[in-house]
């Protein structure tokens, strides 16, 4: 079940508020200018299927987020616990960065948790199937997959590069919850 963990940045053993309804959620997040929003496949996804089927599953709904947000790029992100790279990727996106675009992602398969810095308060949002989520550009975040990954998820654009970070040198991410497998 999604769910949003709201944390003072003085306390990162208490959340303020736990939320776990979808309208909640969407709503807590807008205020802070975070798109959550749920989507449903066209087709239904095959374990194991190619980066083209799931991205034609869900043509339709990528095609209005790219004219509606100018996305250029498209490309889907497969992780489970059997990846021999798992612990340098989940590393890699475990200190608090920025980017300059909006860093989106649509979950088809799995879960993961993102956790927004802004301003004193933190935002731990548990993603899973059929969540979309989109963090403006600028914002401190960082995501956690957890120990043993199990996702797929829709990565969506602004630049052919794809996903640059800047990491801004700050501890905060080690001080808060991950994601429990």
């Amino acid at each position: 079940m999604s769910s949003l963990s709201v944390y003072h940045v003085s306390s990162p053993d208490l959340p303020n508020k736990v939320l776990t309804h979808f309208e909640d959620i969407a709503s807590t997040l807008a205020e802070k200018g975070v798109r959550f929003d749920r989507w449903q496949a066209a087709a239904k996804i095959q374990p194991g299927a190619s980066q083209e089927a799931v991205i034609a599953a869900y043509q339709v709904q990528i095609d209005l987020l790219m004219t509606e947000r100018g996305y250029i790029t498209v490309d889907v992100i497969s992780l489970n616990s059997d990846h021999p790279q798992k612990a340098e990727l989940r590393a890699k996106f475990l200190d608090e960065h920025r980017h300059a675009e909006d860093e989106v992602r649509f979950f088809v398969a799995g879960r993961g948790l993102f956790t927004l810095h802004i301003d004193d308060y933190v935002y731990a949002v548990l993603c899973e199937k059929n969540d979309l989520i989109s963090v403006p550009a600028g914002t401190a975040h960082w995501f956690d997959m957890g120990e043993h990954p199990h996702f797929v998820a829709i990565r969506l654009f602004n630049n052919p590069e794809g996903w640059v970070a800047n990491f801004t040198g700050e501890d905060i991410a080690s001080r808060f919850p991950r994601l429990e497998d």
